[in-house]
């Protein structure tokens, strides 16, 4: 598409993330020194380049996209380091760990390969990650918020409040990590109530850093939406990346 005249196919920065939650509540899981483990034994930037053929960005670990009004883009990237992983290991008591990662093809383009991927990474840190394949069928009844870990994704939402009381807070049901962390809660509630814009910019900063030290989710890329747009059709200046379609605003805001 992008040779043929009249066509310009257009990557929009998006909330869409693709996530690897843990079960908080089920060991080994409950102990934070293996998820961090595991946070850092995944290969981001080869996930990104390998399954979205580079149209994303490196996700680190908490669900607030760029394309989120309060991104923290001070929080230190997390990076693939073997070594590391293999100290919090040691501090969770382990050599070695062996663990089972559920997917399924049908969950979205890549879900079962990236898993796969995660597995070959994982070698490095001594952890043997078993990609589970998984039926297409009552995935989201049957293995996802049941397993102990799976493969997820969220399309993200256009507030961090949004994004965060419904997959994060302690007392949603989309809970899918059944994560309880009081800070970060508190710091949701009060947030909502915050009208100086300073303060609350650093609590939602604050949330970010704390999701991505604690939470129990493996929060690896975003993924453009990527679209093809004929010259023919009138576009805005700015596209929503909230959802697909112009966050589905599309024939509302362009013309013909």
């Amino acid at each position: 598409l992008k040779g043929r005249n009249g066509i310009k196919v257009v990557a929009v920065a998006s909330t869409l993330h693709y996530t690897f939650p843990m079960r908080t509540d089920m060991a080994p899981f409950d102990n934070n020194h293996v998820r961090m483990a595991l946070k850092l034994s995944i290969d981001r930037q080869d996930v990104l380049d390998k399954i979205l053929g580079g149209y994303g960005s490196l996700g680190n670990d908490h669900p607030i996209s760029p394309a989120n009004r309060y991104h923290n883009p001070d929080l230190e990237q997390r990076v693939y380091d073997p070594d590391k992983a293999k100290w919090h290991l040691k501090q969770a008591g382990l050599d070695s760990l062996n663990v089972e990662l559920s997917a399924s093809e049908g969950l979205y383009n890549g879900a079962l390969d990236s898993a796969v991927l995660f597995s070959e990474h994982a070698k490095q840190s001594g952890i043997g990650l078993t990609a589970k394949r998984t039926p297409d069928d009552g995935y989201w009844s049957d293995v996802w918020l049941k397993h102990p870990w799976c493969a997820s994704y969220w399309s993200g939402r256009p507030t961090e409040d949004w994004m965060f009381t419904q997959g994060y807070s302690s007392t949603s049901n989309w809970n899918e990590t059944y994560w309880k962390n009081d800070q970060f809660n508190q710091l949701l509630v009060a947030a909502r109530g915050e009208t100086d814009e300073g303060k609350r910019r650093q609590m939602y900063y604050d949330m970010q850093s704390i999701c991505r030290d604690d939470c129990g989710s493996v929060i690896h890329v975003f993924a453009n939406h990527l679209q093809a747009q004929t010259d023919k059709v009138g576009v805005p200046d700015k596209i929503a990346g909230n959802w697909e379609l112009d966050g589905f605003k599309i024939l509302e805001r362009w013309w013909m």
